[in-house]
């Protein structure tokens, strides 16, 4: 797999994105890190940026449960802006452990990698970033 360089963290929980920035940090994990409040903002941004050639990042850090445009939503849009070879590698994070959306997430399989629940912890970001070195 190749190094993750850029990642986007879509999620409306801010507490969320300062711990994960914190997390990064004290894991020595050096990535350049865009967050996002809701899917539209980053279907917005990737719109913006599809111009440029490297317009999609290595990593999506996805939340199921957001306002404005779920994580759902934002695979289905996500699907039809990117090809199957420029697809960003995706990881569902939620506090939701419920079956329906953990199933959800595996009918994703061609463009979601795996499902982690919230809060996550080094042990998960260990996983995630050594299974796509």
């Amino acid at each position: 797999m190749k190094k993750i360089n850029n990642l986007y963290v879509i999620d409306d929980d801010k507490i969320y994105h300062f711990l994960f920035k914190n997390l990064l940090k004290q894991n020595g994990i050096n990535v350049t890190t865009t967050f996002f409040c809701n899917g539209a903002e980053a279907i917005d941004y990737i719109k913006e940026k599809k111009i440029e050639e490297q317009y999609l990042p290595d990593l999506i850090l996805l939340d199921v449960n957001m306002p404005i445009m779920n994580g759902w939503q934002f695979l289905e849009e996500y699907t039809k802006l990117v090809t199957e070879f420029s697809r960003s590698t995706i990881y569902m994070i939620s506090s939701s452990n419920d079956e329906v959306d953990i199933k959800k997430a595996q009918s994703f399989e061609a463009i979601v990698k795996d499902y982690y629940l919230k809060p996550i912890c080094k042990d998960d970001l260990d996983k995630i970033f050594l299974m796509n070195r």
